[in-house]
């Protein structure tokens, strides 16, 4: 069972930066693709951003594109989102989880797996 840890959440003004780590233990996770999602109060999770195994593939919400960037370092058994130019409308509780089985569609939360405890993402206008 692999176990997801996120990191790297906080409060930052609208235009800001922030850059979330997923890391894992307990299974090397380089033969899987991973995947971001994000949960705000009163609405259903999202799909912001996937990677496939070896990095070579991305996908991304439309709402994401051209400001986050998703990138694994499989040495570290981590995945990593760099999200830049930050709105209020990104505020959400943020999700990294594994896609462990083949096919399926990236962009629904029902082809992943295990997926971490979350961490809060707070954009201020």
């Amino acid at each position: 069972q692999v176990q997801l840890v996120e990191s790297g959440g906080g409060l930052v003004q609208a235009g800001g930066s922030l850059r979330l780590s997923c890391a894992a233990s307990g299974r090397t996770v380089g033969s899987y693709a991973m995947g971001w999602f994000r949960q705000a109060p009163g609405k259903d999770r999202e799909f912001v951003a996937a990677i496939n195994w070896s990095g070579s593939t991305l996908y991304y919400a439309d709402s994401v594109k051209g400001r986050f960037a998703l990138s694994r370092d499989n040495a570290k058994n981590t995945v990593y989102l760099q999200m830049n130019s930050l709105k209020p409308e990104d505020t959400a509780v943020y999700y990294c989880a594994v896609k462990a089985r083949g096919g399926g569609d990236y962009y629904s939360a029902r082809s992943y797996d295990n997926w971490g405890q979350g961490t809060q993402v707070t954009v201020s206008s």
